[in-house]
């Protein structure tokens, strides 16, 4: 049943997080304390290097021979480094403390509301789960960006708690930035915006979200192609849970279903768009090449495999390829990070059948914060995207299948 102007739609699953004024202030502190760390340290750090670091480097290793490797030697001998990397990983840390006590207070509640959205569909989406599920050990082995529980994580029955404290933590992570319809931006919102601007006649039917987390960049789709059907995977049931009662409330038919996106049920030939954000990066390349397999497999003739990652080595300068790689290993649990933005992308495509002269690869301005007439001046090549970082641009890859 869709709802109409006599149905009250279901709560909204995310008031139900009610921060006390302690808890609000521990909040903004965290915030507060990644932007100092992640903006004005950061620009320190970067100003030590090119004055103290990076002579050495050129006059050691060459001018076009300096690594990443070679840059994150050098810097982590800087005690302004160290200091740097020592409250970025705190500041993580402190992140996911700082919602838990709000998830767990109001979890009871969140539960029975997500069960209540599951039972009834009221927005016509669906919520399908597989208790026999394999978890990938590459998310049940670490606590993937150092959240406790991990993705997949269920301490009760019909839980959502790990969707709540990712999608709560995210606030705090983001510094208040959420990904709801109004805001200023995000990656779904300017992928679907810039495919609408440059392929005006591209109308995909149906748009599939691998690593879909909680649907946040899955949803924005559906307010550029509202005729569309979304579909959103993931292995993590809490957060599927979490994501449909969002949807619910917001009267969007999605359809969660928890799957690993290396081995999917749905049929060949069925989707226009199959996509991820900040998902590849997690994964070892063996699973991204099976899941690139998929993606081939399920689109359409004319369908596009369209990705949001960090920009590999070969895109970037080595002094930001090292700051990128801050978070393999230990530093943020994502032992396959650096691995992966050492690869050939476009080749990784080719590799499972994608033509070579159909992939994509490109740089493209924030939607919300680049302002449309600028953006739509990006679309046809008049203007060029902001350098990359702190959300002002995002580096897409991937292909289309041909008709």
């Amino acid at each position: 049943m869709t709802l109409d102007a006599c149905t009250s739609p279901p709560l909204d699953i995310s008031n139900l997080l009610e921060p006390t004024q302690t808890e609000l202030a521990r909040q903004g502190f965290v915030s507060a304390l990644r932007k100092h760390v992640m903006v004005n340290l950061s620009l320190d750090m970067h100003k030590d290097y090119v004055t103290n670091v990076k002579p050495t480097c050129v006059a050691t290793h060459g001018p076009e021979s300096v690594t990443p490797r070679d840059v994150k030697n050098a810097m982590e001998k800087r005690l302004l480094y160290r200091v740097w990397s020592s409250l970025r990983y705190n500041a993580q840390e402190m992140v996911w403390a700082s919602v838990q006590g709000v998830v767990e207070r109001a979890l009871p509640k969140m539960n029975e509301l997500a069960k209540d959205a599951a039972d009834t569909n009221p927005a016509s989406g669906s919520l399908r789960l597989n208790p026999n599920l394999e978890i990938p050990k590459y998310v049940s082995a670490l606590d993937v960006h150092l959240m406790p529980g991990c993705y997949h994580t269920e301490y009760t029955d019909d839980d959502v708690a790990q969707g709540a404290v990712q999608f709560a933590g995210g606030d705090v992570f983001r510094g208040g930035f959420r990904h709801r319809k109004g805001n200023p931006g995000g990656v779904a919102e300017s992928i679907a915006n810039y495919l609408k601007l440059k392929h005006p006649d591209f109308k995909p039917k149906r748009i599939l979200d691998m690593g879909c987390n909680t649907g946040k960049n899955l949803f924005p789709y559906l307010d550029v192609y509202p005729e569309a059907e979304a579909h959103g995977v993931d292995v993590g049931a809490p957060l599927l849970r979490f994501g449909h009662a969002m949807a619910s409330h917001e009267n969007r038919a999605v359809h969660f279903s928890q799957q690993n996106a290396e081995g999917l049920d749905f049929k060949d030939d069925s989707f226009d768009i199959v996509t991820s954000s900040f998902f590849l990066h997690e994964l070892p390349i063996k699973s991204i090449k099976a899941i690139f397999a998929e993606a081939y497999r399920v689109l359409r003739p004319g369908g596009l495999m369209v990705h949001m990652e960090l920009p590999p080595n070969s895109e970037v300068d080595p002094y930001y390829g090292f700051y990128l790689d801050w978070d393999t290993g230990p530093n943020n649990n994502e032992p396959f990070y650096a691995q992966f933005r050492n690869q050939d992308v476009l080749g990784l495509c080719e590799d499972v059948g994608f033509d070579a002269e159909q992939c994509i690869k490109l740089l493209i301005p924030n939607y919300g914060s680049f302002g449309l007439e600028n953006f739509k001046d990006f679309v046809n090549e008049q203007r060029v995207a902001p350098k990359h970082g702190n959300g002002a641009s995002w580096f897409i890859f991937g292909a289309w299948v041909q008709t």
